[in-house]
């Protein structure tokens, strides 16, 4: 954070009620926004999109682009302090932002998480073990690859999330190939490894250092998608849940970090624990945290925004998350349909939220459900039901 400071509550000494600006105006930005102001402040939405999830429904919408001088400065005028929602919101926006107010996450935390040539440097630097990999900037570093890294998955450095910018190589023909195919930008190339399950850990830390985390949620992922989220985690054995949380913790000390950040993982075949990639912000994979936790990881975000107290979350019952892409609003002959939310609506424990995004298209994120039950089974078993009313595959 800056060297100012945010009043740890929604007004300040002459009455006027404290605006929370984020950077970015996509689902993650209105959830923000919704938990901010059910904590009583206002929010100020920097988004080019004139119908963003997030600046529908802030009481101030700034349309501009991230670098826009004139809707940063903006945006400052505006806010007490500023978060972002999206982990590749320009890093100069928030050195300029920061110069000025507090911003969590900072730049430099930013600027780790949104490449992965820093990123995998970071896992070093922190002693997290992560999959053997190299960087790829010339031709001399495709030729220098190892042996040892084939087969293996080529990954731009940058901009890429969702399955984007990522292609299996088998061999060096392939992998020099697809370099081509990614217009020879800089990339990562990491081993193709034994996977056996993906787990991720959402942890908030507050500029003092201090540090909650939620519990490790085991997650299904199809096409580089986040699809399935599971709490608890059923299929980790404790030791590993324990090094993930333990890693994670240090990330994010070794990054001074302040806000929510989320660390994903993979887990081999033989039980060892991979740090993938980092997410600067709150993550899907703890979007049930909002109906199965007494504090939410957008409840989180605004404490350690505001310089508010933190809390442990509790879990206050086992969860199962579907994310909903677009498919489900079109049938198998690609006619739009409305999915049958009547029926998944009558199931028990069914929380549903959709982030007010005006059109559906096929791999397009259009909101979550969440279920909550008292039991892990039961929770599985009504999730489902509620994958085959709308036609989401089996998980």
């Amino acid at each position: 954070m800056s060297r100012r400071t945010v009043l740890p509550c929604t007004t300040s000494a002459d009455g006027r009620t404290a605006t929370l600006g984020v950077m970015g105006g996509g689902q993650l930005g209105r959830m923000f926004v919704q938990s901010a102001q059910r904590m009583g402040y206002l929010t100020a939405v920097l988004d080019p999109d004139p119908t963003s999830p997030a600046g529908l429904i802030s009481p101030y919408h700034i349309q501009a682009d991230y670098l826009d001088e004139q809707g940063l400065a903006q945006l400052m005028q505006r806010s007490s302090a500023i978060t972002t929602e999206f982990e590749n919101v320009p890093a100069a926006a928030l050195v300029t932002l920061g110069s000025q107010r507090p911003v969590a996450p900072s730049a430099d935390a930013v600027a780790i998480c949104q490449d992965r040539a820093m990123e995998k440097a970071h896992f070093l630097r922190s002693g997290v073990p992560h999959a053997p990999h190299a960087v790829i900037t010339t031709p001399q570093d495709l030729r220098a690859v190892g042996d040892q890294l084939l087969p293996g998955i080529l990954k731009t450095a940058r901009l890429g999330y969702d399955g984007k910018g990522q292609l299996r190589v088998a061999n060096r023909a392939e992998l020099a190939a697809a370099w081509d195919e990614l217009k020879q930008a800089a990339c990562v190339l990491e081993a193709l490894l034994p996977l056996e399950r993906e787990i991720s850990v959402v942890l908030a830390r507050n500029a003092q250092g201090e540090v909650v985390t939620f519990p490790v949620q085991e997650n299904v992922h199809r096409h580089g998608v986040l699809a399935v989220t599971q709490v608890p985690a059923p299929n980790v054995a404790d030791g590993v849940q324990q090094q993930a949380l333990t890693a994670a913790r240090e990330l994010a000390h070794s990054m001074s970090y302040v806000g929510v950040l989320c660390v994903e993982f993979f887990v081999l075949q033989d039980g060892s624990l991979l740090a993938n990639e980092m997410a600067p912000r709150p993550h899907n994979s703890g979007h049930y945290t909002i109906d199965a936790c007494d504090v939410s990881q957008f409840d989180l975000q605004v404490r350690t925004l505001a310089g508010l107290p933190l809390v442990q979350p509790t879990l206050l019952a086992p969860a199962v998350m579907l994310n909903l892409l677009g498919d489900i609003w079109f049938d198998e002959a690609g006619a739009a349909r409305t999915p049958a939310w009547a029926s998944v609506l009558a199931l028990p424990g069914v929380h549903l939220h959709l982030y007010g995004k005006l059109s559906a298209r096929p791999g397009r994120k259009m909101g979550h459900l969440t279920v909550t039950a008292a039991s892990a089974k039961a929770a599985r078993e009504v999730a489902l039901q509620a994958c085959a009313l709308l036609g989401i595959p089996d998980f």
